[in-house]
């Protein structure tokens, strides 16, 4: 029983780490299609819910000094020209999502992370959105939600 149980997960392991491969650029972009072009992206709202349950992880990718001016709770810092040396720091078992103000930087992020073997989405709507978004009681409603799943995990 354990060894068939072993196998099973050794199987479902050795299938996502096939899904979360390596490619080359030149691949990803002769495989680019419609479905790709809307799964590459998401939008604020769905950003935040699966950021407060803890399914995805932001990435601002903005410099520091941007960073810490202002930035969304939650989320890690990790500027685009440091995204090279640190993927490490990544885990590839989670939804990354990059985000800076608008969506130049992060798309750029995203395609990184995709031919490095992530699941990656950019903040389509930008931090900017997200800010205005994050007003009153939303702003409340989602360091709420985002607390308490904390405290579950």
């Amino acid at each position: 029983m354990k060894k068939s149980l072993f196998l099973v997960m050794a199987l479902v392991a050795l299938s996502q780490a096939a899904e979360l491969k390596k490619v080359s650029f030149e691949e990803y972009l002769s495989k680019f299609d419609y479905k790709e072009r809307s799964d590459m992206k998401i939008r604020t709202p769905d950003m935040l819910a699966l950021v407060e349950e803890h399914k995805a992880i932001l990435v601002d990718i903005r410099f520091p000094d941007e960073f810490e001016a202002w930035h969304i709770a939650g989320s890690i810092n990790i500027p685009l020209n440091e995204l090279p040396k640190r993927l490490g720091e990544l885990p590839k078992d989670k939804l990354i999502i990059t985000a800076c103000p608008h969506n130049d930087r992060s798309n750029m992020a995203r395609i990184y992370l995709t031919l490095n073997g992530y699941q990656a989405k950019y903040l389509n709507d930008g931090l900017l959105r997200v800010a205005d978004f994050l007003r009153g009681e939303n702003a409340k409603d989602y360091l709420d939600e985002f607390k308490a799943n904390k405290e579950k995990k």
